[in-house]
């Protein structure tokens, strides 16, 4: 992989090419940079370079500016592919790389007022209850058939990819175009868990065979067993932690708990992509998608028995059986630390570090390349039954502002799906391992490399795929909602607050901001409309959300052989 941090021109010159070469610069693009690793064969390929060739004629020379949150994917876009593009269609474009909470700030300054600080976003997919309540980005169906039209690829191929039903709000307009999707899974060292040693070891103390944990109880046992154990016989001379996690008083942490943390507790109620009439914020809704609450109080449950569970067994875990620097990480710095090593499982990691964990040089890779480590299912928590969320799905999509003027609109859109385009995504894919076509899934290229990526390709060509989702619509606004809950769940991490209090908290400071936009009226009838406050007695339930407390949060340990559980995903 060419990991080129050039300009337009400069990108020109190491091919050869003068400056805005628009094929010439195409095809040398497709020589150098593609080389064959593309779903289309070469003749498409170039009808497809040819489309943005001319497509992009009326704005050459026109500058303009793009953001997203920093990880590999987005890193290849902003150092390889903006130059390529600037260098094919003579638009030039500065693809930004900034933290996510970063990006949400900017967006959501650019909503409030008017100002065209980006012509493009790539944000989360769960800011879509956001977009279709105050209709502030353009909706894509409408933009593809109007002042999109003409820039709008004829082999866009919208069904190829797989996150669509992510960005699609309840009025069935697509509002977000998805450039990049990984999941939260669970992650496991396999050698370890399939050394007979630790297996019989394992079986000995506990009285169940050691393997995937399928729940909560299951996953503190494994890691009690692994904290501080003795692997030398593995030839394993540091030390093992049974738990991986972070725990930073810092917007990602609250990422963390909204994305499914809560729901593979058992805190929302049953239902996909998420639960109705309560998600995994603890947010219910009414019949016409309303907001209605978020304590129990009003019929939510962020401040539920489900709820301080999840907290608090998350606490434990991080003190008892992750490195110790672990509670001064974040999600960034967090991500990759298993690769050290050291680490035996994460119940919660997010696939996107993927790419940083395939290195022969590795100590959690073998020397020709297949991993250590395979990831699986994430376990459920004791308030958990079936039907319920049980995994997160990140989708980093395209949004376009209604604020961005729609020449620079159109030209952004241009390079929206240039690094969306088939001709350019198997490629990507093979950089970030973020995937968001169907074709690219399910190319040969990703059956040859499968061996090699733990599991990966197994997962997102299973049904299983469809049960991961973001965020969904019941939250009304989500960059002033989502920081309120690193503040407060950093708060019990921290010791300053108990779980309870902390979500009290954070329930209450929800609904009042649910307040603020009930009274303005911005959002209309598909805005907030609080319930009046109730005994909580009248909303308990040990079925459905908001839940009582269980007199056993433990329950039964389960766990499942891995090799059983991948052929259930083929």
């Amino acid at each position: 992989m060419k990991r080129l941090l050039l300009s337009a021109a400069g990108l020109s010159m190491v091919w050869g090419m003068p400056a805005f070469a628009d094929m010439d610069a195409a095809k040398a693009f497709l020589d150098n940079e593609i080389a064959g690793l593309s779903t289309l064969d070469r003749p498409a390929q170039e009808a497809e370079m040819q489309w943005f060739v001319d497509a992009a004629k009326p704005y050459a020379g026109m500058e303009i500016k793009v953001v997203s949150e920093t990880i590999t994917t987005h890193e290849y876009e902003s150092q390889v592919l903006a130059p390529a593009f600037t260098a094919i269609t003579g638009i030039k474009v500065t693809h930004d790389l900034i933290g996510e909470g970063d990006v949400v700030e900017r967006l959501q300054t650019q909503m409030q007022s008017g100002e065209n600080i980006y012509d493009a976003y790539i944000n989360d997919s769960d800011l879509i209850g956001t977009h279709w309540r105050y209709q502030q980005a353009r909706n894509l169906t409408d933009w593809m058939a109007g002042e999109g039209a003409s820039v709008t690829l004829p082999t866009l191929d919208l069904p190829d990819f797989i996150g669509l039903s992510f960005t699609t709000g309840p009025d069935g307009k697509l509002y977000q175009m998805p450039d990049q999707q990984f999941a939260n899974l669970y992650w496991f060292r396999y050698d370890w868990f399939t050394d007979p040693k630790n297996m019989a070891d394992f079986k000995a103390k506990y009285g169940y065979d050691l393997g995937v944990p399928v729940n909560w109880a299951a996953y503190e046992d494994i890691a009690a067993f692994f904290t501080g154990r003795d692997l030398s016989h593995l030839g394993h001379t540091g030390p093992v932690y049974g738990n991986m996690d972070y725990g930073k008083k810092d917007p990602s942490l609250g990422w963390r708990y909204t994305d499914a943390w809560m729901s593979m507790a058992g805190m929302g109620d049953k239902g996909e992509p998420n639960g109705l009439p309560v998600d995994e914020w603890g947010i219910r809704v009414n019949e016409k998608s309303q907001p209605v609450g978020s304590c129990v109080t009003r019929g939510g449950a962020t401040n539920d028995a489900a709820a301080v569970y999840a907290i608090t067994k998350a606490k434990e875990w991080l003190e008892k059986y992750a490195p110790p620097a672990a509670s001064g990480m974040n999600f960034a710095e967090a991500g990759a630390l298993p690769s050290q090593g050291d680490v035996a499982q994460q119940m919660f990691w997010y696939t996107a570090f993927t790419a940083s964990m395939v290195s022969p040089d590795l100590p959690v890779v073998n020397p020709d390349g297949t991993p250590k480590w395979r990831m699986a299912p994430s376990p459920h928590g004791v308030y958990w039954s079936e039907g319920t969320k049980i995994g997160y799905q990140d989708a980093g999509s395209w949004t376009l502002l209604k604020s961005t003027p729609v020449d620079r609109a159109q030209a952004a859109w241009l390079y929206a799906q240039f690094v969306t385009s088939k001709t350019v995504d198997l490629k990507k894919s093979s950089v970030g391992l973020t995937f968001i076509r169907e074709s690219t899934i399910d190319s040969q290229y990703f059956t040859d490399r499968a061996p090699k990526l733990g599991g990966l390709i197994e997962f997102y060509r299973s049904p299983a795929r469809l049960a991961w989702s973001p965020t969904g619509t019941n939250v009304p606004d989500y960059p002033k909602l989502a920081q309120l809950w690193w503040q407060n769940i950093g708060d019990a991490l921290s010791g300053d607050k108990t779980p309870q209090e902390a979500l009290d908290s954070l329930c209450a400071e929800q609904e009042k901001v649910m307040e603020r936009i009930e009274r303005s009226g911005v959002q209309g009838d598909i805005g907030p409309k609080l319930n009046e406050p109730q005994d909580p007695s009248v909303w308990l339930s040990d079925t459905v959300a908001p839940r009582k407390k269980l007199a056993d949060e433990r329950g039964q340990p389960m766990t499942v052989p891995y090799d059983e559980l991948i052929k259930s995903w083929q």
